[in-house]
């Protein structure tokens, strides 16, 4: 067999035919909606055919995506300029200078010094360590309101040294040693910590923006309150669910902390290129914190902080090309960032928002406002954006909830809850997610399969536990 019949072989067609079915079903279904236009339809079919593809990867998500742009320029549903403009997305490429930071912690070895001073202090067991990392994530919390910095920028590159500390390595068996564990609980652990604080993630002050814009006033105070309890519940919960259905092979280390602190012994004092790449991470966190201050956003930050690793020698141009990671996201989360804002931009979302609206119409207000919190949380499969998905949904489903007699702060504190638990659903959900679920340790079937669990988890801790502090404290 030639080479080029056994590339050929390794595709599997039948899995190719299957989202390209869906999305011809879906484009020709003679029962279109008449409140949407032809656009709108056919952006949707593809949109559909392209999620399924990434379900059943026929091809990597990156050529999936890829196809489902080609055939936007193909049909015309979209103008040139237009289908190109997730590319300049300034999350997108926050997401890809991530990537560019965690190879300089990587490359100069800060990532495994501050790994091995974690072990030594919290080793003794995989859990103890997870939790002591989301215990920094929620310390830098309220004063960085990207959860892509935080998690991608900050917490990322410690956590994949400590991964390769164990010998844990992506795409190949041993991820599951420890890595896999690590980096799913990270992501599912930033989004309870970006619940906790109306100034941890951008679509937080958006949400208390249209609150108050509606005639009620949610504070940072009054939101820290309501969420202290459900939120550290969560913390304390999320991990040891997470060690249950998704256990790493290394459970207990208790000669681990011994063993770092041999480690860093020899590894000796602080190189110069670690010197660099501590100040200039130190420089970029900093800037994060104070963003509103120094009205420099993240993605600049993020920008001048691997220009900086460039000038000051710690990363080369070549480190820059072979971040094949960073580029491959860049391809395929751009594309379907894209996707999802014209479906708000040509009215589908908000379509698809008043009519399940208008179906919750009659009900008890306490089914009203849990309909509406499952539905914002399921709507976020068709959002690779919670800011977008705030933007699109929020107002409009806290006017029906007050209109349906839903106490007006309880409905707006609910569903900002359900703006973040909602980033748990897929490996596009939010600006952390392609970061994490790009290193290589967690499969996209484990990545789906485990979230629709912890899901369930997030129902209860939250809009059973949470509403009943919220009933407690009066905020009903």
């Amino acid at each position: 067999m030639t080479e080029k019949q056994s590339s050929l072989a390794q595709l599997d067609y039948k899995k190719i035919a299957i989202p390209i079915l869906i999305g011809l079903l879906l484009w020709f279904l003679p029962i279109k909606p008449d409140a949407l236009s032809d656009q709108a339809w056919h952006l949707f079919a593809i949109f559909v055919g392209t999620i399924v593809g990434c379900i059943l990867q026929p091809l990597p998500i990156g050529a999936v995506s890829l196809l489902g742009l080609t055939t936007i320029f193909l049909t015309k549903t979209l103008k040139a300029d237009v289908a190109l403009s997730g590319f300049t997305s300034s999350t997108v490429w926050l997401i890809v200078m991530a990537f560019f930071l965690s190879r300089g912690f990587i490359k100069t070895g800060l990532g495994n010094r501050i790994a091995y001073h974690f072990v030594k202090r919290f080793g003794k067991s995989t859990l103890g360590l997870m939790y002591s990392l989301l215990g920094v994530d929620l310390i830098v919390a309220p004063a960085t309101p990207s959860n892509t910095a935080r998690a991608g920028g900050i917490m990322f590159p410690i956590v994949r040294s400590l991964a390769e500390t164990f010998q844990s390595y992506p795409n190949e068996p041993s991820r599951k040693r420890m890595g896999s564990y690590l980096i799913y609980t990270l992501w599912q652990g930033n989004i309870v910590t970006s619940a906790m604080f109306l100034t941890a993630v951008a679509s937080n002050p958006l949400a208390q923006e249209l609150a108050n814009g509606a005639g009620i006033e949610v504070t940072w105070v009054k939101y820290f309150i309501a969420t202290l309890v459900p939120g550290l519940i969560a913390l304390l919960v999320i991990p040891w669910i997470i060690f249950k259905i998704y256990p790493p092979e290394i459970k207990e280390t208790p000669d681990a902390p011994a063993w770092a602190e041999k480690q860093l012994s020899e590894i000796g004092a602080m190189t110069a290129a670690e010197k660099w790449m501590l100040g200039i991470f130190a420089g970029a966190l900093v800037m994060w914190v104070l963003a509103g201050t120094i009205n420099v956003s993240a993605t600049t930050t993020a920008f001048l902080a691997v220009a900086a690793l460039i000038l000051s020698g710690v990363l080369t141009w070549n480190d820059i090309k072979k971040e094949s990671g960073a580029w491959d996201t860049l391809v395929w989360f751009g594309i379907l960032v894209m996707m999802a804002t014209q479906l708000n931009e040509t009215g589908f979302i908000p379509w698809l928002s008043d009519n399940i609206a208008q179906a919750v119409g009659g009900l008890p207000w306490i089914v009203t406002i849990i309909v509406l919190c499952l539905a914002n949380h399921y709507l976020h499969y068709l959002f690779a954006s919670t800011t977008a998905h705030v933007s699109a949904v929020y107002l409009a489903f806290l006017t029906v909830a007050v209109a349906a007699g839903v106490p007006p702060m309880f409905a707006a504190i609910m569903l900002i809850w359900a703006s973040n638990t909602m980033s748990s659903t897929t490996h596009y959900a939010n600006g952390p997610s392609p970061i994490l679920s790009g290193s290589g340790y967690v499969t996209q079937q484990e990545w789906w399969k485990n979230s629709a669990i912890i899901s369930l988890a997030y129902f209860v801790i939250f809009f059973g536990i949470g509403a009943g502090w919220l009933f407690l404290i009066g905020m009903v």
